[in-house]
């Protein structure tokens, strides 16, 4: 008797765990590398199905597709293709699932908690709440040249007339017009400030992205530069706008991408560089290596080893013709001996696909002093002091030295402390802490950049 009653309890206990809805959210604190990382999944059920999506709020994405989930068993298997990850746990209770995470070969402890729907909030004080004190537009207009169709918001002042009007550069990867990234909006903060200031801000999505046609991955720097010359023909077709104001402000990429539109005489009248690349594309790809990994904390061997490893293979891009169809393979054959057939295969061909990309080989082989050498219209660069991903002194150096060998003296470097790449107050520069902090833009860089403008 006491078997069977043993038997039939624990029957009852299975059946009430595996009957168990899982609908809802979960969250996990996954600890890698020192630092703290909450990851979400949102739970759905449908019939005898679930259906799920992942957020990392600290990184800013939300709604990143669960390719499979079952639950069977009291065992939930999760796996998100587009993150090459999986996870595996066991219910324990209606509110834990104990587990572990699996990205590229690493394995890490992972326990879900059940969290209230509210748990991934982010706070981001600085987001223009409305109404707004200007005229705001929803536009579209052509690059005639490439045959893409790009959509973007205009803002104007409302009573102000001869104003200088702006147009904002994204930086590298696929961006919508408010630069959305780890729950900040950059380019919204900006044109809400500038707007608010008596000054035209256009602010678009990348070619591909949001309300854009086009193709964002078979896109160089060089296409983008289309992109925002069509801007400009845009706005100096309206009647509203003061062609003789029109500037551009570029962030990171942006900054490399203003300079080859301002090159061409008579096309816009000022251009500020936030974080802009100063270096030739492969001298900064080394150097943001290193100080990355510098303040991560590796070894200086390998930091070392690194460089002379990813040094040969931009040595090789750069003797190689973007149209050159073996580019791949040497640079699989390259990384294969490099690390002596120690890295797994899947990784060489999406280091080699990355590498051979038609942006990154225009990146690499580009050199901004030349074009730099040509402007001579007023410039405004600045960077933060914590840019690890565009150094602040060595790349400001090479801007000025760019510009007054090519004779421009109306221009204007400015390097601000404490701020990162992204111009936000930080303590160490990582790319970790962008979605940790409150601040989405410095206000101290915003007055710097409007009273600039005001002064044009």
């Amino acid at each position: 008797m006491k078997n069977i009653l043993t038997t039939l309890l624990l029957f009852f206990l299975l059946t009430a765990i595996t009957a168990q809805d899982l609908s809802g959210k979960w969250m996990g604190l996954l600890k890698i590398q020192g630092t703290e990382l909450e990851l979400y999944f949102n739970i759905s059920k449908k019939e005898n199905n679930y259906s799920a999506t992942l957020d990392v709020p600290k990184q800013g994405a939300r709604g990143i597709p669960v390719t499979a989930i079952q639950f069977q068993d009291s065992t939930l298997d999760i796996s998100v293709g587009a993150l090459g990850m999986t996870y595996a746990g066991i219910l324990q209770n209606d509110s834990l699932i104990k587990g572990e995470f699996k990205q590229m070969g690493t394995l890490l402890p992972l326990d879900l908690k059940r969290v209230s729907a509210e748990a991934t909030i982010l706070v981001r004080p600085q987001t223009p709440q409305p109404p707004f004190p200007y005229r705001e537009e929803n536009i579209t207009f052509k690059n005639t040249r490439d045959q893409v169709l790009l959509a973007g918001t205009l803002t104007l002042p409302l009573k102000a007339t001869n104003f200088p009007t702006i147009i904002l550069i994204s930086g590298s990867g696929p961006q919508n017009r408010n630069a959305e990234i780890f729950g900040h909006q950059p380019f919204l903060v900006i044109a809400d400030y500038l707007s608010r200031h008596g000054i035209g801000v256009l602010r678009f999505d990348d070619r591909g992205v949001g309300d854009s046609e086009g193709d964002f991955s078979a896109a160089t720097s060089l296409n983008f530069a289309e992109d925002v010359r069509a801007a400009v023909t845009y706005l100096k077709s309206r009647t509203d706008i003061a062609p003789d104001k029109i500037g551009l402000i570029g962030h990171s990429e942006g900054g490399m991408i203003a300079p080859l539109v301002a090159s061409t005489p008579n096309t816009v009248s000022f251009i500020i560089l936030l974080a802009g690349p100063g270096l030739p594309g492969k001298e900064l790809m080394l150097l943001q290596k290193a100080t990355m990994e510098k303040a991560s904390g590796v070894p200086a061997p390998m930091i070392e080893r690194g460089q002379f490893v990813m040094g040969g293979a931009y040595d090789q891009i750069l003797r190689t013709d973007v149209n050159d169809p073996t580019r791949k393979d040497s640079l699989i054959t390259y990384f294969r001996a490099s690390y002596n057939n120690l890295l797994p295969e899947d990784q060489l061909h999406r280091l080699a696909d990355q590498l051979s990309s038609p942006w990154m080989m225009n990146f690499i082989q580009h050199d901004p002093a030349p074009i730099l050498q040509k402007i001579q219209i007023p410039v405004l660069a600045l960077n933060g002091e914590k840019d690890l991903q565009v150094p602040a002194e060595e790349n400001l150096a090479a801007i000025e030295a760019a510009l007054k060998q090519g004779g421009n003296s109306t221009f204007s470097t400015k390097q601000f402390p404490n701020l990162n790449h992204l111009f936000q107050n930080c303590e160490t520069g990582l790319m970790n802490e962008y979605g940790m902090l409150e601040e989405t833009f410095s206000e101290e860089v915003l007055k710097e950049i409007t009273e600039w403008i005001q002064g044009q």
